[in-house]
């Protein structure tokens, strides 16, 4: 299917991102599906040590079952003071118990420092793979701070905890920034811009 890819993600809001970032972009004549959008197929197991293995599992896994050109991406959060922790394993920090306990188990984790060093990073890697065997990668990086409490009903995972560094976010945690907002700044926002010529390129293959 020409100018398609799939984003090998049953996140709704990954999805939607990816979309505005393609539109944002210009990139016309695009089509980007969901996982929801293909017959279903056994999820890889996400078993690397990196995000980049990760993020290739899934790409891979999308493309040999679909045939189609696929984007995946793996990201999480850093903290300085976990020695970069929870990292790769940030999905299931808890032990997969979902968002809300990821967050308490942290923040539980963080009760003893000191806000001035709550420092952190959302961290995400994107790879496009594609059929005939060519991928790309893209890593983004998102720096802010750890707050004491959750606040924001936007976004998913850790972003209500997360105070960006931006002057644009004001203080507020990136659940309460706007999807917009969050697209110009964030982790996912700037790998995807990175893949933008790669993307834009599906449409004239």
């Amino acid at each position: 299917m020409p100018g398609t890819v799939l984003l090998a993600s049953n996140n709704a809001k990954k999805l939607a991102e990816l979309r505005r970032v393609a539109e944002a972009a210009g990139i016309e004549g695009l089509t980007v599906l969901g996982l929801s959008d293909v017959a279903p197929y056994p999820e890889p197991v996400e078993d690397g040590a990196s995000f980049e293995d990760n993020a290739l599992i899934k790409a891979r896994a999308a493309v040999a079952a679909t045939g189609l050109p696929a984007l995946a991406d793996d990201s999480g959060l850093a903290v300085d003071a976990l020695n970069g922790m929870p990292g790769v394993l940030s999905a299931r920090w808890s032990g997969g118990q979902g968002d809300a306990a990821n967050n308490e188990l942290l923040l539980a984790q963080l009760a003893d420092v000191p806000a001035d060093r709550r420092g952190a990073a959302f961290v995400s890697v994107c790879a496009l793979v594609l059929p005939g065997g060519g991928q790309t990668l893209a890593r983004g990086e998102w720096r802010g701070r750890i707050v004491a409490r959750p606040s924001g009903a936007n976004g998913f995972g850790y972003d209500p905890l997360f105070v960006p560094d931006d002057a644009l976010a004001q203080g507020r945690t990136s659940a309460e920034l706007s999807p917009a907002e969050k697209d110009s700044l964030s982790h996912r926002g700037k790998a995807l811009a990175q893949l933008v010529p790669a993307l834009a390129a599906l449409t004239r293959s």
